[in-house]
């Protein structure tokens, strides 16, 4: 595992990469908001995961799904990935989870969670708007 601090002091890691690859993802707090911002290029929200773990641990999964083969098709080369991917984050303390929303457009996954004071605890399946 990748452990990686954050510009906030929190920590993100990525989980180990043996039969999962990782999306790039992107973390910006405003004045209201934690805003997490994945590239998920070529994915429906169908293909999506998102949840959030026991002591607030964001977790972003998916798979893209793999082209149907024909056999009156060759292949020459095939260079994009298929593979799983998986992204998990320690939420910051004043993270809303019950207030999370998550929207895709154009292979971009925003994730956006309101700050402020929260007691809700346990594991959540956040849906996918868009």
């Amino acid at each position: 595992m990748s452990i990686i601090p954050s510009f906030f002091g929190h920590i993100a890691a990525s989980l180990p990469t043996s039969g999962l690859a990782t999306t790039r993802m992107d973390w910006k707090e405003t004045p209201d908001a934690h805003v997490f911002i994945a590239e998920v290029p070529g994915m429906k929200k169908a293909d999506l995961k998102i949840e959030v773990e026991v002591d607030k641990i964001l977790k972003i999964s998916g798979q893209r799904a793999k082209e149907g083969e024909n056999k009156d098709e060759k292949w020459h080369w095939i260079e994009r990935s298929y593979d799983k991917f998986q992204r998990s984050v320690k939420l910051p303390p004043n993270a809303r989870v019950g207030e999370m929303k998550a929207a895709i457009e154009s292979g971009v996954l925003t994730v956006t969670v309101p700050k402020g004071q929260e007691d809700v605890q346990g594991e959540r399946l956040i849906q996918i708007a868009g």
